[in-house]
Protein backbone atom coordinates (compact mmCIF):
# COMPACT_ATOMS: atom_id res chain seq x y z
CA UNK A 1 0.00 0.00 0.00
CA UNK A 2 1.60 3.18 -0.95
CA UNK A 3 1.75 5.65 1.96
CA UNK A 4 -1.10 8.82 1.25
CA UNK A 5 1.80 11.48 2.11
CA UNK A 6 3.71 10.18 -0.82
CA UNK A 7 0.79 10.18 -3.33
CA UNK A 8 0.68 13.01 -5.66
CA UNK A 9 0.16 14.14 -9.03
CA UNK A 10 4.32 15.11 -8.54
CA UNK A 11 5.59 11.50 -7.72
CA UNK A 12 3.38 9.26 -10.14
CA UNK A 13 5.12 11.40 -12.59
CA UNK A 14 8.15 10.69 -11.56
CA UNK A 15 7.39 6.80 -11.41
CA UNK A 16 5.95 6.71 -14.61
CA UNK A 17 8.86 8.19 -15.57
CA UNK A 18 11.05 5.91 -14.05
CA UNK A 19 9.18 2.96 -15.56
CA UNK A 20 9.31 4.59 -18.97
CA UNK A 21 13.34 3.88 -18.92
CA UNK A 22 14.46 0.41 -20.75
CA UNK A 23 17.81 -0.27 -20.33
CA UNK A 24 20.84 0.73 -17.70
CA UNK A 25 22.07 3.18 -19.63
CA UNK A 26 18.74 4.78 -19.56
CA UNK A 27 19.16 5.07 -15.56
CA UNK A 28 22.27 6.14 -15.74
CA UNK A 29 21.45 9.03 -17.95
CA UNK A 30 18.40 9.73 -16.16
CA UNK A 31 19.62 9.54 -12.55
CA UNK A 32 22.78 11.77 -13.26
CA UNK A 33 20.25 14.45 -14.45
CA UNK A 34 17.38 13.99 -11.45
CA UNK A 35 19.94 13.41 -9.06
CA UNK A 36 22.69 14.83 -7.43
CA UNK A 37 25.39 11.97 -7.45
CA UNK A 38 25.62 11.89 -3.66
CA UNK A 39 21.59 11.49 -4.04
CA UNK A 40 22.45 8.57 -6.21
CA UNK A 41 25.19 6.80 -4.19
CA UNK A 42 22.87 7.14 -1.14
CA UNK A 43 20.02 5.16 -2.61
CA UNK A 44 22.36 2.67 -4.20
CA UNK A 45 23.70 2.26 -0.88
CA UNK A 46 20.56 2.05 0.84
CA UNK A 47 19.68 -0.90 -1.64
CA UNK A 48 22.94 -2.68 -1.25
CA UNK A 49 22.25 -2.33 2.50
CA UNK A 50 19.11 -3.70 1.83
CA UNK A 51 20.30 -6.97 0.12
CA UNK A 52 22.64 -7.76 2.57
CA UNK A 53 20.40 -7.25 5.79
CA UNK A 54 18.51 -10.02 3.38
CA UNK A 55 21.08 -12.26 3.31
CA UNK A 56 21.57 -11.95 7.17
CA UNK A 57 24.82 -9.86 6.97
CA UNK A 58 26.00 -8.51 10.73
CA UNK A 59 26.27 -4.76 11.08
CA UNK A 60 29.84 -5.08 11.01
CA UNK A 61 29.78 -6.30 7.68
CA UNK A 62 27.45 -3.82 6.12
CA UNK A 63 29.64 -1.16 7.40
CA UNK A 64 32.80 -2.51 6.00
CA UNK A 65 31.34 -3.00 2.61
CA UNK A 66 28.84 -0.47 1.54
CA UNK A 67 30.27 2.30 4.31
CA UNK A 68 27.01 2.81 5.70
CA UNK A 69 26.31 4.35 9.24
CA UNK A 70 24.79 1.72 11.69
CA UNK A 71 21.72 4.57 11.84
CA UNK A 72 20.84 4.18 8.17
CA UNK A 73 21.68 0.38 8.22
CA UNK A 74 18.52 0.03 11.06
CA UNK A 75 16.60 2.40 8.57
CA UNK A 76 16.92 0.21 6.20
CA UNK A 77 16.02 -2.66 8.78
CA UNK A 78 13.05 -1.06 9.50
CA UNK A 79 12.06 -0.14 5.75
CA UNK A 80 12.59 -4.34 5.42
CA UNK A 81 10.60 -5.24 8.84
CA UNK A 82 7.75 -2.57 8.63
CA UNK A 83 8.13 -0.78 5.07
CA UNK A 84 5.95 -0.86 2.09
CA UNK A 85 7.64 -3.85 0.82
CA UNK A 86 9.00 -2.04 -2.00
CA UNK A 87 12.31 -3.93 -1.21
CA UNK A 88 11.04 -7.18 -1.43
CA UNK A 89 9.32 -6.44 -4.51
CA UNK A 90 12.42 -5.58 -6.14
CA UNK A 91 14.70 -8.46 -4.91
CA UNK A 92 12.27 -10.84 -6.02
CA UNK A 93 12.60 -9.26 -9.57
CA UNK A 94 16.20 -8.73 -10.21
Amino acid sequence: MVNPKLKDELNDQLCEAVLKLETVEECYQFFEDICTISELKAMSQRLEVARMLRDHHTYDDIVSRTGASTATISRVKRCLNYGADGYSLVFDRL
